[in-house]
């Protein structure tokens, strides 16, 4: 599969360079598309000059919006334009491993969303103060409430999706410009789609270098998309003819994140 990382970055200077580097360590062809938001500190530069020596990094600069959600759009039609067949998303200050890329993007032959989970036997958080914590678990509790999902960790942003079902979900407008949009796709994926989500133990670590972006806030804003997606799917319909490769079964596992609402 050609594969796509897609990495949204603001003032990211002292990680985005060992993070592209890891990334093209991995090999297999792995390429990325980093969404930059103008960051000030000279993000974009370190970018373009990895840029220059792999041809497997892809640069969009964006100067008039900031946002994780729109970000993430942008990456995503950007991906499915250079013709992605599976899209992965993740954060670049190493709060997710690099070497785990391969592990998710291994369990799509049998469903279509291998989700990064901190939630399942396996998986956790490391440097976490409990106000982060407590943070998580509550926007988790909240979207499985709100939406009926079965997934454990439904904010998680360390994710690879197939390519053809990413395309499907950004034929229409996203309401979430946050971290929501984690959220808002899986909810849609499985309602809208019937997607298959098999979630994979990672070890959540959390940033050495730079600043957080999240806060009670950010909460807030995204608690209030939530709602918003959650008016959406109740006007939505499953699409009666799934695309290939939508809705596969996991193997040796059973999918989570079906609807219940």
């Amino acid at each position: 599969m050609r594969s796509i990382v897609v990495l949204p970055t603001y003032n990211e200077r002292e990680n985005v360079g060992a993070m592209l580097d890891a990334l093209v360590n991995l090999g297999e062809g792995l390429e990325i598309v980093v969404v930059d938001d103008n960051s000030p500190d000279g993000t974009a530069a370190i970018v373009e000059d990895r840029a220059r020596r792999h041809s497997g990094i892809h640069t969009v600069v964006r100067r008039g919006e900031r946002g994780l959600g729109t970000a993430y759009a942008c990456g995503f039609r950007h991906a499915v334009d250079l013709g992605a067949e599976a899209i992965v998303t993740m954060d670049c200050d190493f709060s997710h491993d690099p070497e785990d890329v391969p592990r998710l993007l291994e369990r799509l032959a049998c469903c279509d969303i291998a989700l990064g989970s901190r939630y399942v036997p396996g998986g956790g958080t490391r440097g976490w103060p409990v106000r982060r914590k407590l943070l998580s678990r509550a926007a988790n509790a909240f979207a499985r409430a709100c939406l009926g999902l079965e997934t454990r960790d439904c904010t998680s942003g360390f994710r690879a999706y197939r390519g053809s079902l990413l395309e499907c979900l950004i034929r229409q407008p996203l309401h979430s410009r946050g971290y929501s949009i984690q959220v808002e796709l899986l909810a849609r994926g499985i309602r809208q789609f019937g997607a298959g989500i098999v979630e994979i133990p990672i070890l959540f670590h959390e940033r050495q270098l730079g600043s957080s972006k999240i806060g009670w806030r950010e909460a807030a804003a995204g608690g209030r998309a939530i709602l918003a997606v959650r008016r959406q799917l109740v006007r939505l319909q499953p699409t009666p003819s799934l695309p290939a490769g939508l809705g596969a079964p996991a193997a040796g596992a059973q999918p989570t994140g079906a609807n219940r609402g």
